[in-house]
């Protein structure tokens, strides 16, 4: 108790001493060209607003201070948010000369990305070997594989019931899928025992980084530090039984570790592997949410995204698998997905630090800030997309949407290496639950909370209508 004591009063006095020196250091931030807008409260800025609901964060302020260039500050860093299409192709165009990535330090730390060294042997054989994995023609290959637990997921979790919670399954059918596809994981046991610490450490992760005993991030990081512990044993036995090969990207990394003289060290292979599992984890299990309840909301776009996937369905032999073909036939559904992403982005976007002092709108953004994107600044702007809150998949339709514009994945040398992987894994998952169920909501009034990302509160109750054989 004592010791808990110490650290309260520690950072009681923090808090004071921060808030005298605050405003005595105000002054002279404002004085300088810098862009417009405020740094909110000490340490903590604006970070509980621009969680709490993102989009209207950034368009407040965009229409406040300025269309183009705002100031805030996000867990006690300055930030400079740069908006629209101009500035996204500013920030992308100049990844690594203007600008290099940057991760809040709580989503860093837990990852345990700031050790990395991009530049090291090891850490370029397994980007290769990711690159790898996630090349078009590699895909390609997936698809039946993802056809198959799409099936087995619906078999064993919606059929049996008349009504489900969409949030919840989608998150268990994107892990099951990540752990078979990296890990090699298949039976549910396996794939538990990884997923339940990513609930702790997806909180932690936009937690204020105090790593004292009961705080969100400390349970993180601790769960963090089990979770790559079980990792790395399993790199050791998987080790032992390279010679039987393997499709996973675990058993490929090992084996071009091997082929190298073994230069990757288990701990890395295992600091990867969480970072690329929380990177896909609870993005596309969103996305996949806001699908289904776009479908249910919609009965118009619902009967033509039907009418897209029973015409590929009925072209298959009973109990054929999909393949890369027809997932390209997909179109009106992949449109559907876009106009989805459009208003819940499955990321808000991402933070880079200026390697110089920039000049953008006619601010001056000091080096070693942080600059942020963000997809609503351009995605619910009238001027790209007329009457912005209507879901019209036609948007997507034609290629009328201008460059920059709509970047759910990012752009540039960061785009998300993902961003075919998550197309096909959607496409899939879609197919097999229009195919087999019509649906409504449970609750149409069901509220959405962000934290940051959006997610329905009760986790989108629907009901399900088998459709008749």
């Amino acid at each position: 108790m004592d010791s808990i004591f110490l650290y309260v009063l520690s950072f009681t006095i923090f808090l004071i001493f921060v808030s005298i020196i605050y405003p005595l250091t105000k002054t002279k931030t404002i004085s300088r060209n810098i862009p417009p807008g405020k740094n909110g409260w000490p340490i903590i800025g604006e970070t509980m607003d621009y969680v709490s609901n993102n989009q209207k964060f950034i368009w407040d302020r965009m229409i406040k201070y300025s269309p183009d260039v705002f100031r805030t500050s996000i867990i006690g860093e300055k930030v400079a948010v740069l908006c629209g299409p101009s500035a996204n192709k500013f920030i992308f165009s100049n990844e690594n000369k203007l600008f290099k990535f940057w991760l809040p330090p709580s989503v860093a730390a837990i990852l345990s990305v700031t050790n990395i060294d991009t530049n090291s042997l090891s850490s370029r054989l397994v980007t290769e070997e990711l690159h790898k994995f996630l090349k078009l023609d590699s895909m390609q290959h997936l698809v039946p594989i993802m056809d198959s637990k799409a099936r087995e997921h619906l078999e064993s979790l919606w059929v049996p019931f008349s009504e489900v919670k969409v949030h919840p399954l989608a998150k268990e059918f994107t892990f099951s899928l990540s752990g078979c596809l990296f890990l090699g994981y298949n039976e549910p046991e396996q794939v538990k025992a990884i997923s339940e610490p990513f609930y702790v450490l997806n909180d932690g992760a936009v937690a204020v980084p105090i790593n004292l005993p009961g705080t969100l991030y400390y349970q993180a990081r601790k769960r963090e530090a089990e979770l790559r512990s079980k990792l790395v044993d399993e790199i050791r036995r998987r080790k032992m039984k390279l010679n039987e090969g393997g499709f996973d990207l675990l058993s490929r990394v090992l084996m071009a570790s091997q082929l190298n003289g073994s230069i990757i060290s288990d701990t890395e292979v295992a600091g990867r592997i969480i970072a690329l599992l929380f990177a896909s984890f609870f993005t596309t299990s969103n996305t996949i949410t806001f699908v289904i309840d776009n479908l249910a909301k919609y009965p118009h776009v619902y009967e033509k995204v039907l009418q897209e996937q029973l015409e590929i369905a009925q072209s298959k032999e009973t109990g054929e698998l999909l393949n890369w073909k027809d997932v390209q036939k997909m179109k009106y559904s992949w449109s559907m997905v876009c106009e989805t992403m459009r208003l819940e982005p499955p990321a808000q976007g991402s933070f880079r630090e200026t390697m110089t002092d920039v000049t953008y709108a006619g601010f001056k953004i000091p080096k070693g800030w942080k600059v942020h994107w963000n997809n609503h600044s351009t995605n619910m702007d009238p001027n790209i997309f007329p009457d912005p809150e209507k879901f019209d998949p036609s948007r997507f339709e034609s290629n009328k949407v201008p460059p920059f514009a709509f970047v759910p994945f990012g752009a540039g040398p960061r785009m998300c290496g993902g961003k075919e992987y998550t197309r096909i894994e959607i496409l899939v998952f879609l197919h097999s639950v229009v195919t087999k169920f019509k649906f409504h909501k449970a609750n149409p009034n069901e509220k959405v909370i962000y934290n940051p990302n959006p997610h329905p509160v009760e986790g989108l109750r629907i009901r399900l209508n088998p459709h008749k054989k």
